[in-house]
């Protein structure tokens, strides 16, 4: 029997498609992050993708603002682009952003964050900013930063390629966060890691795309040619799938 005091993990699932948004939902997801070309690291996705995701949705959305993939520097040009997907997001219902934006020097470029984060706020959605601070020289100054440009919490791998590799500085930004804001790991959470990341962090929340692979339902196949460059394989696709999103909750809060 489990202890009824025990604290609940939530379980925000990083959504690639308005159908992998769903499979979160149907999972029992807390909240979503769609996003597209999650093999890029994640990109803003199409305002048709960000209407339907809000129509057929229940639980939270946030969506990811990221015009390209690559470092986390933007050009003027760059930055109207997200200030104009963050005005689609107000006027579609989203209930958050997240973003992320740093200087050459790596540090938070907080003037145009903070820019964002009124325009969001003041409309009532909340602000996630995400891995952008991994790629931080002094993640501890950059935890400060954050919290000081009125975002809500911290998408982060501990500045490691995985959540579990960058536990121990997940656990000290946890710990130096003392409540201000929320750190969610993210980043390889699965269910042969979620446990350990809970126990090893302390943390409240969790990020995982829970995907798998789907085999194309085309009849014929012409395996000559490559649609997309690096890509192996044009007739499958990866989606969330709603047992995996299930088991990682489990295990989560086992």
């Amino acid at each position: 029997m489990k202890n009824p005091s025990k604290r609940i993990i939530h379980l925000e699932v990083c959504a690639n498609s308005v159908t992998s948004a769903l499979a979160a939902q149907d999972g029992g997801a807390f909240r979503v992050e769609l996003c597209d070309n999650l093999h890029e690291g994640g990109t803003t996705p199409s305002y048709g993708q960000i209407a339907m995701a809000r129509k057929l949705l229940k639980i939270k959305l946030y969506v990811l603002i990221r015009p390209r993939p690559g470092d986390f520097l933007y050009s003027d040009i760059e930055f109207e682009v997200m200030k104009a997907d963050i005005k689609y997001c107000i006027e579609a219902g989203c209930d958050g952003i997240v973003i992320g934006i740093l200087n050459a020097d790596s540090t938070i470029d907080k003037p145009r964050c903070t820019e964002l984060v009124k325009m969001a706020k003041q409309k009532g959605l909340g602000v996630t900013f995400h891995r952008a601070i991994d790629m931080c020289a002094d993640m501890t100054r950059a935890l400060e930063d954050i919290i000081e440009i009125g975002c809500e919490r911290i998408l982060t791998s501990g500045g490691k390629s995985s959540a579990i590799e960058g536990s121990n500085i997940i656990a000290h930004l946890i710990e130096k966060a003392a409540g201000r804001i929320i750190i969610m790991p993210g980043a390889g959470v699965n269910e042969n890691t979620v446990a350990d990341l809970i126990h090893f962090t302390n943390a409240k929340e969790i990020h995982s795309s829970a995907r798998s692979k789907v085999k194309s339902k085309m009849e014929y196949q012409n395996d000559h040619i490559l649609m997309e460059y690096g890509e192996s394989d044009e007739f499958s696709f990866a989606l969330t799938d709603v047992e995996r999103v299930k088991n990682i909750i489990r295990l989560a809060n086992g």
